[in-house]
């Protein structure tokens, strides 16, 4: 009798060290999939900070030129063709940063992701070894206790 309830108890232990690494398994997909969601989230957000940007640009250069044009001929005058150039430099300065954190961001994210779900596959390995460890003490234990005629 006693050997029944080792090898029952030793099967139940197997089998819960089996579920806690399918759970953190599926927890550490679920984090994994949490983060690409904000990598998304954080691409739409710079896109959006980016169109901003362009529409700011777009805006200030409509005001500089009204407001240059004002008792001028702007086509001839270079000192109005130069601070242009110079307003478009600088936003073409800010869109390129607003890219490269975006990617950067979206990089970081993603190894973030990998990682997690990487960790997740090694603690479902490490339940499965447990397991079988498990499986073979329960074994071994329930040899000696049938080698000592049914107690331990």
């Amino acid at each position: 009798m006693q050997m029944i309830f080792q090898l029952l108890s030793g099967f139940m232990s197997a089998k819960a060290s089996k579920e806690a690494g399918r759970a953190r398994q599926d927890a550490a997909n679920m984090d994994a999939f949490n983060t690409e969601t904000e990598r998304e989230q954080g691409e739409v957000f710079a896109m959006q900070q980016a169109a901003a940007r362009r529409a700011e640009f777009d805006s200030a250069t409509e005001a500089n030129i009204a407001m240059f044009s004002v008792g001028r001929d702007i086509g001839s005058d270079r000192s109005v063709e130069a601070f242009l150039n110079k307003q478009k430099e600088i936003a073409a300065t800010d869109l390129g940063r607003l890219d490269n954190q975006r990617r950067a961001e979206a990089s970081a994210r993603t190894r973030e992701a990998m990682a997690l779900r990487r960790g997740g596959r090694v603690a479902r390995r490490a339940s499965l070894l447990k397991a079988t460890g498990t499986i073979f003490n329960t074994f071994s234990d329930a040899s000696k206790t049938a080698a000592n005629g049914g107690t331990r």
